[in-house]
């Protein structure tokens, strides 16, 4: 690293390392603590080999595929779970729960502003996208922020007797507002169901799992949905997500992800079983990792002038770091680097590009060993103002820092 990085990052790295010590052990906590729920919860389960067993066809009677159901529903406090292979991204797993529980007529709202690029296509109302909920007749409203911040105040006014959902997205997408913490989620749901009880609330939980020692079905949501290649699959599940929260609704969600009488009862495993119960029990661990890269990053990014969210010493919602880099150039600089220092790909030079279901080009770098997987150490962002980056994930710490000292001497030279 001595021959690498120049001995201003050097010394730079000691000093935020050192003021990172408190931030550092309160993650390892959460960690220590988040861990010992997964092993309990494995353990009351009896989780054996015989669960690790694949599955092919139909796959009727999978009892691996069954447990991890009934497990992810432990672990998340939750009446039911839908983990399947079968979702091919986080937002997948969103659209089933959406498509799943509106019907024509019903009104979405959301209560975190805009959110993330990939969901507005799903709903169809900030542009036209064929097979959205718009286009089946589903009604949509958004609370806008104040301050980056959800309007708590608002919400009684904002919620009507014809809600049938309320969206709360945990993390930041692609803004600089605040990601969501339990506590946040927690008074968002009482004040939905303070003026429309039957009002679901769904939480996108996509990079959220683990940060806390808390998840939002616990303190009132309910439903979650996210990916298992972000934090919860530990970076050894090779795709997936999933769906928690109360019986009825994840049922529904069933009979949109397969078909009306068939549900849950479905989807070869395919070789894939032990990956997703070694990743779960791995999570929380691999989220600290990617938390303590995060912290790094701010702290690195933050003492060179540059604007960060959050700020080293905050509490945080999510895995990810926002940077605000001012401009195009330094935005494909950052991605770059990061994909230089990658263990996959190193020898790749990510160029923004029009990603499907983004409505501005998009660059990303992710030389990772699961295509795409955000709880790998990854930086992607819009090519919009101000050109902030997003930096999440890293197996490992060491490999996190290495990779964000890379990103800052390609923006010092």
């Amino acid at each position: 690293m001595i021959k690498i990085f120049s001995q201003r990052l050097i010394d730079l790295k000691k000093k935020v390392l050192a003021e990172a010590t408190e931030n550092f052990s309160r993650v390892e906590e959460i960690s220590e603590l988040n861990t010992l729920k997964v092993l309990e919860a494995m353990r009351r389960l009896k989780i054996s080999d015989a669960h690790f067993k694949t599955s092919t066809g139909y796959a009727y009677g999978d009892i691996g595929r069954e447990k991890l159901d009934e497990l992810f529903a432990e672990i998340f406090f939750a009446e039911a779970a839908l983990v399947r292979t079968q979702f091919v991204s986080g937002t997948h797993a969103l659209a089933t729960a959406l498509f799943g529980i509106l019907r024509p007529g019903d009104e979405l709202i959301s209560l975190t502003g805009a959110p993330y690029d990939t969901l507005q296509t799903v709903i169809g109302h900030a542009h036209e996208a064929k097979g959205s909920l718009k286009e089946f007749g589903v009604d949509y409203r958004e609370l806008n922020l104040v301050d980056g911040k959800v309007d708590l105040a608002a919400i009684k006014n904002f919620v009507s007797p014809k809600s049938k959902l309320a969206l709360i997205q945990r993390s930041r997408g692609y803004s600089m507002r605040e990601p969501l913490t339990t506590c946040d989620i927690e008074k968002i749901c009482a004040a939905v169901k303070a003026v429309n009880k039957n009002c679901v609330t769904l939480v996108d939980n996509c990079y959220g799992e683990f940060v806390e020692t808390r998840e939002p079905v616990e303190v009132g949501a309910d439903l979650a949905a996210g990916s298992l290649i972000k934090n919860i699959g530990g970076g050894l599940a090779p795709t997936g997500g999933y769906i928690v929260g109360k019986k009825n609704f994840v049922e529904l969600a069933s009979y949109r992800l397969t078909a009306p009488g068939m549900g849950d009862e479905l989807g070869a495993t395919l070789g894939t079983p032990r990956l997703l119960y070694q990743g779960l029990f791995f999570a929380p661990h691999v989220t600290a990792q990617a938390l303590k890269g995060a912290i790094f990053a701010a702290g690195i990014f933050s003492k060179l002038g540059f604007k960060t969210s959050p700020l080293p010493e905050e509490i945080r919602g999510d895995i990810i770091q926002a940077i605000e880099l001012g401009s195009a150039e330094r935005l494909i600089k950052f991605c770059r680097a990061i994909q230089k220092f990658s263990p996959v790909d190193s020898f790749a030079s990510p160029e923004p590009w029009d990603m499907p279901g983004y409505e501005d080009q998009v660059i990303m770098a992710a030389g990772t060993f699961v295509q795409g997987a955000s709880i790998e150490l990854s930086a992607d962002g819009p090519m919009r103002k101000p050109y902030a980056v997003f930096l999440q994930g890293g197996l490992t710490f060491e490999h996190a820092a290495i990779g964000i000292l890379a990103a800052a001497q390609e923006l010092l030279t």
